[in-house]
């Protein structure tokens, strides 16, 4: 094999694990930004419950408010029965207490609906706070991890980067400019030659194409891929 594809081979082989990298890293964010909205999502059904059961225990003391004033009224009501002494005011009155006291009987029917929610609530509350506080157990060392495997993709990257000018000083500036070309449009550059069809594309090359990358004296290109052949 020509030193010069040696030379690729391993100049290909070390992109293609920064080009996994790079990968990798890119995928960090999208990491980050799913585990956080897991914990969100566990922490807003908590605030949810919490404020439903806070909504709840605000109504039940609205309604407790509505009951008093109701009484209070009833109380006067009662107070302006033994002052009149006429028979229709004293009718009227009664059926006036009459109906606060059907309204009272109504609240107290909402509050009942609405103890049997808050009991309902409780387990609820308590269920969801338990999940809010073991997703961000869960997901502080998730995104723990995921910190330090970036750490180390970078590092790894970076010592790739470092030895990549070995790779290339003693290649020839138009060769090596054809292999990133390659690389980066058709993911590889140099492929093998087996069989008489090129590995790259799947096509079968020409004879002569044959012959001359089995000569191996020669930097041989696919006439369909435009990839460089190097014998299997």
């Amino acid at each position: 094999m020509l030193p010069e594809i040696e030379r690729l081979l391993l100049l290909q082989d070390r992109d293609k694990k920064a080009r996994s990298l790079r990968g990798e890293l890119k995928t960090v964010p999208l990491e980050r930004k799913s585990l956080e909205e897991k914990l969100s999502a566990a922490k807003q059904l908590s605030q949810d419950t919490h404020h439903r059961q806070r909504a709840a225990e605000v109504e039940q003391a609205r309604l407790e408010n509505e009951i008093r004033s109701r009484k209070e009224q009833i109380a006067k009501y009662e107070t302006q029965k033994m002052q009149t002494r006429k028979n229709e005011e004293y009718q009227a009155l009664n059926h006036s207490i009459a109906h606060v006291r059907g309204e009272i009987s109504g609240i107290e029917d909402r509050q009942l609906q609405l103890m049997e929610t808050l009991d309902e609530l409780k387990p609820q509350v308590a269920e969801a706070d338990r999940a809010a506080a073991a997703a961000a157990e869960l997901v502080q060392r998730q995104l723990t991890d995921l910190e330090k495997k970036s750490e180390q993709l970078t590092t790894q990257l970076a010592e790739l980067d470092a030895s990549r000018e070995k790779f290339t000083a003693s290649l020839d500036e138009d060769l090596l400019d054809d292999y990133k070309r390659l690389f980066t449009t058709k993911n590889e550059a140099v492929v093998a030659l087996r069989n008489e069809v090129c590995s790259g594309c799947h096509m079968k090359v020409t004879v002569a194409t044959v012959t001359a990358v089995k000569a191996r004296k020669s930097i041989v290109h696919c006439e369909q891929c435009n990839r460089i052949l190097y014998p299997d």
